[in-house]
């Protein structure tokens, strides 16, 4: 007998198995303020990973990935005037600053989120957009390790609210919210 585990096939778009596939009901969101989502190579596969529906979703937006081998991170993008990091901590920006052209999103765990802004110098001379904590009670799929911590796909559907406002990011917000559902309705991401 085979001790192998039974991995359900999963979506080539989102990366969700196909039982609980999104693609259907991903929106295509207008920001104002282009999103860089910069991906943890870990991230890259993993099913929970929300990064890669914010990707999907987002017109306004691009996906760079951290920590692979063969393809250096090109930081030119992330120097480009007017460009905030989204962070929870850290230096925020003079509450008279024009708002952030573009804001970097870190797709990765705290762990590994932290290391990236030790590793990548450009990000810690951005100023932060600092989210407060998640109301408690909110819909998640486990507790973050991070007081502030939160889904990618959550985070940025809060800063785009911020940045964009409340009827930008509603539909943010529903996808996060359905994909939450889901996963908790089967009980699984395999």
């Amino acid at each position: 007998m085979s001790s192998r585990v039974f991995e359900r096939p999963r979506c080539p778009r989102c990366n969700l198995p196909l039982h609980l596939c999104l693609c259907a009901e991903i929106p295509r969101v207008e920001t104002r303020t282009r999103i860089i989502l910069l991906q943890h190579v870990v991230e890259t596969w993993k099913k929970s990973n929300t990064g890669r529906v914010a990707a999907l979703a987002l017109a306004n937006s691009r996906l760079l990935t951290f920590g692979t081998r063969d393809e250096p991170l090109d930081t030119a993008v992330l120097s480009e005037p007017g460009t905030w990091l989204l962070f929870p901590d850290g230096p925020t920006a003079p509450p008279d600053a024009p708002a952030p052209r573009q804001l970097v999103v870190l797709d990765a765990s705290w762990s590994q989120a932290r290391r990236m802004t030790q590793r990548i110098p450009v990000l810690r001379t951005l100023p932060r957009l600092v989210l407060p904590p998640p109301a408690p009670g909110t819909l998640r799929l486990r507790e973050p390790t991070h007081p502030s911590g939160m889904s990618t796909l959550d985070a940025i559907a809060r800063a785009v609210a911020v940045l964009d406002g409340p009827e930008m990011a509603a539909p943010l917000e529903r996808l996060a919210a359905l994909r939450v559902q889901r996963i908790a309705e089967c009980g699984t991401l395999n």
